[in-house]
């Protein structure tokens, strides 16, 4: 911008000299000279203070790193890289036979469970029928031994012989006795059928519902061995072929994959220009690769301060948040005060408006930087400027 200022006054101090043929001497290559120097600063503090300029521009997307929840060997990669996805599309799908012989081994398990519940139920009604049976037979030898016992007291009261042995008496006490084991114990048995038969969970016996709790978790599984977008965006970074094994580990992703409906675009500024900008206020963006063009526009949507690093420290620093310049041993560092750009129309959006000749660069460069809620997807060595509310458009 300052060459073409400086040129275009050249030419037009070389046109006035030309035309007017004016001589050059001490006196007017002076004047031109300072006149130009003046001139030019004016309408660069003018610009500068109303209208601010940039190349140092960011766009910046989440990604989401893709970990397969099961493992298993990659057998289909369906998705091209930076080929944009929506959600719920197929990213890959991992060999899904072992888990399909899980699913099928839990639902047989859980049809021997389901059976196994009748056969519960029907040895529970057995000892209950049981325990009914054998309190008869004790009330029976109850009845007999104190009709013996009894007929024996009343004799003896009234000075009668007895009527029955002593022996006899102690046989049918010896029969009731043992009828009243045998009812004890068939009324065990019968309690421990209940408990066994009415062990239930919600209304489902215990054993049942762990066997569907187990066939669904083994067909959730199943499921996931299809690994699906989690939104819209595409797929970077794509080194996963068919015939790779793999496996749910959080520090090695099996792809990552880039949102693009998460976006922001912030723009490095010298502190002093912006003093007049104002979040809400219009942006444009232009891109070196189309000249002459302006590929979008959008509203400043928030302002951060940042010093510069010292060398040897981290050069990135987390999008809007806050004052994030620190004070050193040194002293205080220059700021540089950095602007988000809440874009609107501008280069990545899903389905929006691409010149063609930034087609390569949309996805250009994609990388997982260190900080991770960050992710930059390409340095665009383009210019932004900035309008100020209320200044006039240059």
């Amino acid at each position: 911008m300052e060459l073409l200022l400086i040129l275009t006054y050249s030419a037009i101090c070389v046109a006035i000299f030309k035309i007017f043929k004016i001589p050059i001497n001490k006196w007017t290559l002076p004047t031109a000279v300072l006149g130009g120097i003046f001139l030019i600063g004016f309408i660069l503090l003018v610009m500068n203070y109303n209208h601010p300029f940039s190349k140092n521009a960011r766009i910046y997307f989440t990604t989401t790193p893709i970990i397969p929840d099961v493992k298993g060997r990659v057998i289909e990669v369906p998705v091209a890289s930076n080929s944009l996805l929506k959600t719920g599309d197929i990213l890959f799908r991992i060999d899904p036979k072992h888990y399909e012989f899980e699913v099928t081994q839990r639902r047989a398990s859980l049809v021997a469970a389901e059976q196994n519940v009748l056969e519960l139920k029907a040895a529970f009604a057995s000892a209950l029928s049981s325990a009914e049976a054998a309190t008869a037979q004790r009330d029976t030898a109850k009845k007999a031994f104190d009709r013996f016992n009894q007929g024996n007291e009343n004799a003896q009261q009234a000075g009668r012989p007895l009527p029955f042995s002593i022996a006899d008496v102690e046989n049918r006490r010896g029969a009731y006795l043992t009828a009243e084991g045998a009812m004890q114990a068939a009324i065990a048995r019968s309690e421990q059928a209940r408990i066994a038969y009415q062990s239930q969970i919600d209304g489902v016996h215990t054993s049942v519902a762990r066997l569907r709790a187990e066939l669904r978790d083994a067909e959730y599984d199943l499921e996931l061995t299809t690994v699906r977008a989690p939104g819209p965006g595409f797929v970077t970074q794509l080194a996963l072929r068919p015939g790779m094994y793999v496996v749910p580990a959080p520090f090695k992703p099996a792809m990552v994959f880039i949102n693009v409906d998460d976006k922001a675009l912030a723009a490095g500024f010298q502190q002093n220009a912006l003093q007049r900008v104002r979040p809400g206020d219009e942006a444009e963006v232009a891109f070196d690769g189309v000249p002459a063009h302006i590929q979008g526009e959008g509203k400043a949507r928030a302002r951060c301060d940042r010093e510069r690093p010292a060398a040897g420290e981290r050069g990135a620093s987390r999008y809007g948040s806050g004052v994030l310049g620190r004070k050193s041993r040194r002293g205080h560092r220059p700021r540089r005060r950095y602007l988000g750009i809440q874009p609107s129309g501008w280069i990545g959006r899903a389905g929006g408006p691409v010149h063609p000749l930034l087609a390569p660069l949309r996805h250009h460069q994609a990388h997982t930087p260190a900080d991770a809620e960050l992710a930059e997807l390409c340095v665009l060595r383009g210019a932004l400027t900035m309008r100020s509310a209320g200044a006039a458009e240059s």
